[in-house]
């Protein structure tokens, strides 16, 4: 399956009921966070920022690295076999127009032609659940019924086993 259908198939799984506001979203999230696990260039020495080598632009994401970012059962619980919505990623019903519309998402976000409405975010969640690592999270916008975070690479989002202080007394 080439990267076009996989991230197709995988807004599909986990947004394709939702507005197409949100699966736009959805695919630019999967490319923030295509590009947040890529290693950053080596800056050169006096280079302007936004010039070739300056340090405040990042390469934009391949198909290699969106396709890994797209198969984390983590960022997109569709890829879990267990998950309910993994039947919609494996064997989409054919002729679907909402499978459609993912896949003209998927080819702009790919073509890089996608804006970003997430401001950068990394991770997600339906905003029917709230997910243990997103309590003491501030979100940076919600989108169609998501509700999108950007946390740092490095940070590890907060776990049950080790509670984050949420309001001090």
């Amino acid at each position: 399956m080439n990267c076009t259908e996989l991230l197709a198939r995988t807004l599909y799984a986990e947004a394709g009921t939702r507005p197409v506001r949100a699966i736009e979203a959805l695919a630019a999230l999967a490319v923030n966070r295509a590009r947040a696990a890529m290693p950053r260039p080596a800056r050169t020495p006096g280079a302007a920022p936004f010039a070739p080598g300056g340090h405040a632009r990042l390469p934009e994401p391949g198909q290699h690295e969106l396709g890994i970012a797209c198969r984390d059962p983590f960022l997109f619980p569709s890829h879990n076999p267990r998950n309910a919505a993994h039947a919609l990623l494996a064997a989409p019903p054919p002729g679907d127009p909402a499978l459609a519309v993912c896949r003209r998402v998927a080819a702009r976000a790919l073509a890089g032609a996608l804006p970003d409405p997430t401001r950068g975010a990394t991770h997600w969640h339906p905003a029917e659940s709230l997910p243990a690592w997103a309590v003491a999270r501030e979100a940076v916008a919600e989108i169609a019924g998501l509700v999108f975070y950007r946390l740092e690479m490095g940070e590890r989002p907060a776990s049950p086993a080790a509670p984050v202080l949420v309001a001090a007394a």
